[in-house]
């Protein structure tokens, strides 16, 4: 008996990704509930996971060259995700990045942080996981893994390294004021 070929949306790397993605983003609703200390060991140890993640997944081909990930996630449900982060991170929250798009023009780094960061992230990963979770049929579906892959590779995967770098930062910093482990 031959054995049947699993469908890549339902390959093990794909619903890994989708499984990561819901706890990162159940995770950043309920911020609010965090400690300074408990938020950052949880996110420096679910980021790399994230990006693990989305390393795994293959190239996926856009079936529906009409197809456009659908926002999900509204402007007020970011803009809450962006400042429970800040409010807990505090003056923690600002981080010197080099490695954005406006740094091409500018002699010096460019001051950024982690809140919004992980906010565009978090918008990013949502609306991937809700369009996976919606979708009519698998090519829907196939669309939304291609999508993802194709967003990590060019925007969110660089903000990812980014914030994990400023959030290291944060976690292990000889700070007296800040001292969370």
């Amino acid at each position: 008996m031959k054995k049947e070929e699993i469908s890549p949306v339902y390959h093990r790397d794909a619903i890994e990704l989708v499984t990561v993605a819901v706890e990162y983003c159940t995770f950043l609703e309920k911020t609010a509930e965090k400690t300074r200390i408990e938020f950052v060991d949880t996110t420096t140890k679910l980021l790399p996971l994230l990006y693990l993640k989305a390393a795994l997944l293959p190239k996926y081909e856009i079936l529906d060259e009409e197809f456009f990930t659908t926002d999900f996630v509204t402007e007020e449900e970011y803009n809450i995700v962006r400042a429970n982060i800040c409010n807990i991170l505090g003056d923690k929250d600002d981080f010197l990045d080099v490695f954005i798009e406006d740094m091409k023009y500018s002699e010096s780094p460019i001051l950024t942080t982690i809140s919004e960061n992980l906010a565009d992230i978090y918008q990013e990963i949502k609306n991937f996981a809700l369009s996976y979770k919606n979708a009519a049929d698998e090519e829907q579906m196939m669309n939304a893994l291609a999508d993802i892959k194709d967003n990590f590779q060019y925007s969110w995967g660089q903000k990812l390294v980014n914030v994990q770098r400023a959030l290291h930062e944060v976690r292990y910093a000889e700070d007296d004021d800040f001292k969370c482990f």
